[in-house]
């Protein structure tokens, strides 16, 4: 079976290649990638039945037309004023993709939430990949501004989880 690192290491290579679909096969294990429709299938084979985890890419942008310079929208002014705000607050992003969970169980209170500091290598969540839970860090010393996903949802690799502001 495929490592974590190195499922990531060949995603990081069909995203960048001109390849469409990879499938790879060993020891009872079938991982398939396809690049164009955004869907990753994994298989495992030594369940009774395989059951197939499929995620799917977030949806294509849509093509916004330019806002008219005479007319003055005080909303996307604002607009514009967060998205600057979040541009100077550090981002910390999934490493895989999976399933997000806030706690370690559902009983328990979440790892952070906005307000809390963290330091360097503090534990901000849990992503759960194939069967295996996988603690995420902060990769920085500050202050948690913002969740960006909800517990239970699924996540991409790259997907920003959390705004934090770094000290």
């Amino acid at each position: 079976m495929l490592k974590i690192q190195e499922i990531r290491e060949l995603i990081k290579l069909i995203d960048k290649s001109s390849i469409n679909e990879f499938k790879y096969e060993n020891d009872g294990s079938k991982i398939v990638l396809k690049k164009n429709d955004g869907t990753a299938v994994a298989y495992h084979a030594e369940e009774a039945q395989a059951q197939p985890v499929v995620t799917q890419a977030p949806p294509a942008r849509e093509q916004v037309p330019a806002a008219e310079p005479a007319k003055e929208n005080t909303e996307v002014k604002q607009e514009t004023k967060t998205a600057d705000d979040d541009a100077n607050l550090h981002k910390v992003v999934s490493p895989m993709v999976g399933t997000f969970y806030a706690a370690s169980s559902p009983d328990e209170e979440a790892f952070v939430k906005p307000g809390d500091q963290v330091s360097k290598d503090s534990i901000v969540c849990i992503i759960e990949a194939m069967k295996l839970f996988n603690e995420i860090e902060s990769e920085v010393n500050g202050e948690i501004v913002k969740v960006l996903v909800e517990n239970g949802q699924l996540v991409e690799y790259g997907q920003p989880l959390f705004l934090v502001k770094a000290e």
